[in-house]
């Protein structure tokens, strides 16, 4: 696997102050207090983010939340599986408030270890109930469909056309030729692994033998999962399997070779979200972040920094290099059942895929 790793301030006085004996005796009262109350006299007013979209989307995002609620933001770029690592180190300590972006299926599985704190946010109530959890524990934002990210002078050169079924992916004449991420790092390669769960009916075996299929074929498993995006449009593989949205981005950016394909099987995709996380330092502050997030406003900014997911506020702009959801078939993805098998799934990936020698 390749993996890149990124005061009690003291008082001295004779006598205590009668305002500060006040307070005390106020505090020790038998008055009740709302627990919104008490967030808010602890809250610190920064949200700290742990954010999975990409670079440039985490900074306009933070930025503009900042400027719409003078609440500030920060935030710290990661991974998929790097963002539920660091949230399970800040168990009891947490180092964030709020996490944002990345697959769905990581916040399932963050859910059932307890890591995030439930939160129905009021504008959560125009999301499609298929991009949210019933129970609050995260909310989905955009929706990114996985696909091909093909160099076509690369596959001129072998005879090849851009591949259109995860069948031509095995093709010998691809050997060292697929870029893809490691699922136990990145949501955008889990995604793939549980779409082959679900087109082998939901036979894990299956799903991991075609992965073993693939392994020759793969000349690294990188840690993000928008790497082999740029690994393609440099000629280091001719396909990469990532969200269709990175492949539209690096190709406007200056690489009019790469082509976008899908699965004719049917793919999976990605229902990226938001949510608490559990003993944030700031709860009032990250609750407006996730109802701002919701917001049409919110979701449009993807597009301003080429990042062409599709909102799922139904009121938000949509770019019209999004792609349609219509025209491509996918495989019926459910968040809470691939989050729950994440850890098992990926250990055996680790263990029975990337290791194995290739022949």
């Amino acid at each position: 696997m390749t993996v890149v790793t990124r005061g009690r301030r003291s008082r001295h006085g004779a006598a205590v102050t009668a305002a500060v004996l006040a307070a005390v005796v106020a505090a020790a009262s038998g008055c009740a207090r709302e627990a919104g109350d008490v967030g808010a006299a602890q809250d610190g007013g920064v949200v700290h983010v742990a954010c999975g979209a990409t670079e440039e989307w985490c900074a306009a995002t933070t930025k503009q939340f900042a400027k719409t609620s003078g609440v500030k933001a920060d935030f710290v770029r990661l991974s998929s599986g790097e963002a539920l690592a660091r949230i399970q180190a800040g168990k009891g300590n947490a180092e964030f408030d709020v996490w944002y972006g990345g697959p769905a299926d990581g916040y399932a599985a963050a859910g059932d270890q307890k890591l995030l704190e439930p939160y129905v946010s009021p504008n959560a109530a125009v999301i499609p109930a298929k991009y949210k959890d019933a129970s609050g524990l995260w909310t989905g934002v955009y929706v990114g469909v996985l696909g091909f990210c093909s160099n076509g002078a690369l596959l001129k050169e072998k005879g090849l056309s851009a591949p259109r079924s995860w069948a031509d992916l095995l093709d010998p004449k691809l050997k060292d030729d697929i870029g893809i991420a490691h699922p136990s790092t990145s949501g955008t390669a889990y995604t793939a692994l549980w779409t082959q769960v679900q087109l082998a009916g939901g036979d894990e075996d299956k799903a991991l033998a075609y992965m073993r299929k693939l392994h020759p074929n793969v000349l690294q498993y990188t840690k993000s999962g928008s790497a082999p995006a740029q690994m393609t449009a440099r000629g280091e593989v001719a396909v990469g399997v990532i969200f269709s949205h990175d492949c539209t981005a690096t190709k406007e950016a200056g690489f009019p070779g790469l082509q976008v394909t899908f699965p004719a099987e049917g793919t999976g995709y990605e229902t990226g979200g938001v949510a608490l996380v559990k003993g944030g330092k700031d709860p009032v502050s990250a609750r407006k972040f996730v109802d701002w997030a919701l917001t049409p406003q919110a979701q449009e900014i993807g597009a301003g920094v080429k990042a062409y997911q599709v909102p799922t506020n139904p009121a938000a702009k949509v770019s019209g290099k999004v792609v349609d959801l219509a025209a491509v078939k996918l495989v019926d993805y459910d968040a809470a059942r691939a989050g729950a098998a994440k850890p098992t799934l990926t250990k055996r990936f680790d263990e029975e895929v990337a290791q194995a020698p290739k022949s």
